[in-house]
């Protein structure tokens, strides 16, 4: 499947090749992580004004888990409580953090009308799969067993994520079915990771090693997984789940140049043949992590817009 860019991407792509930024798997995770954080200054939009925004710390065994909590100037409530969005960072389980999602998150608040909460899960190679996971699911529990304090309805409760946070919610979503957490009300899967046998076309087609290339993903998952057996983990890859029946309704969004659309577009299709409800985007034109770079790039927008009307008619 040939991918041809926009001519945004196509000049943000040349862009970062001109800035001779070294590629993450040439430098330590440390400086990854900062490389990665820097970026978002010349690509993030101007973020909507919120009502407020606040820390948030999630007790877990190991030590409370930072999150932030985004409310809106005008969240759809009922009976004095918001719908919310649970939504975990991408990076490759590696890099990205509270700040790298920001005004994501302030976006996706503003347009959805609903709370987000963002959550701060450990981070690999300090912390190896099943960490983030098990992070992930721990917060998603405790906010909906703390839903009222929060100002948030239990029961219109979402989860979402990009890349690494999209294949997270994914997992979410199955052990909440499964009965290891609370009711979840959607999924938003925005170019998901979700399976890490990583053979699927689109893994070795020149035209989708981008900014997210197929050696970064190796160093992604050579960080975050402790061998060759996680890789059938379905907590690593959802797409080795045995069912995916009874899961909640969920956004898929994928993106033409990117190594993960394959397997993003398979999973898509999968859910709807186990009878999930499925809104399905596809961004022809468009690169792994273009979500995030909405000042550069106006699909982006359009995409932020797009889930928050899912959002809203979700609940």
């Amino acid at each position: 499947m040939p991918a041809v860019l926009d001519p945004d991407a196509a000049a943000v792509f040349k862009a970062f090749q001109e800035a001779g930024r070294p590629p993450y798997e040439t430098v330590r995770h440390e400086e990854a992580r900062r490389l990665y954080l820097a970026g978002r200054i010349v690509s993030n939009p101007e973020p909507p004004e919120l009502a407020s925004t606040e820390p948030l710390a999630i007790p877990a065994p190991h030590g409370p888990i930072p999150a932030r909590i985004y409310t809106p100037k005008n969240p759809r409530r009922t009976d004095g409580l918001a719908p919310a969005l649970v939504f975990f960072h991408g990076g490759g389980w590696v890099i990205g953090d509270l700040e790298s999602h920001d005004v994501v998150c302030r976006k996706l608040a503003d347009e959805g009308r609903l709370i987000v909460i963002s959550v701060d899960y450990r981070l690999a190679p300090e912390h190896k799969f099943p960490a983030a996971v098990d992070d992930s699911i721990a917060a998603t529990q405790w906010i909906a067993d703390n839903a009222g304090q929060l100002g948030i309805d239990a029961a219109r409760l979402t989860v979402g994520g990009d890349s690494a946070g999209g294949n997270l919610a994914a997992v979410v979503a199955i052990s909440a079915r499964d009965g290891n957490g609370p009711a979840i009300a959607g999924q938003v899967l925005i170019y998901p990771a979700t399976d890490f046998t990583m053979t699927h076309p689109s893994h070795s087609e020149p035209e989708t090693s981008l900014l997210l290339t197929h050696s970064v993903i190796r160093w992604f998952r050579d960080h975050y997984l402790n061998g060759a057996a996680d890789v059938h983990d379905w907590r690593a890859s959802p797409a080795r789940a045995t069912t995916l029946v009874g899961l909640p309704p969920a956004y898929v969004l994928t993106a033409g140049a990117d190594p993960l659309r394959d397997e993003g577009d398979e999973y898509a299709a999968r859910l709807k043949e186990a009878g999930v409800a499925v809104t399905y985007r596809h961004f022809p034109g468009q690169f792994h992590g273009f979500f995030t770079m909405g000042k550069l790039l106006q699909q982006a927008n359009v995409a932020a817009s797009e889930i928050g009307a899912w959002l809203r008619a979700q609940n």
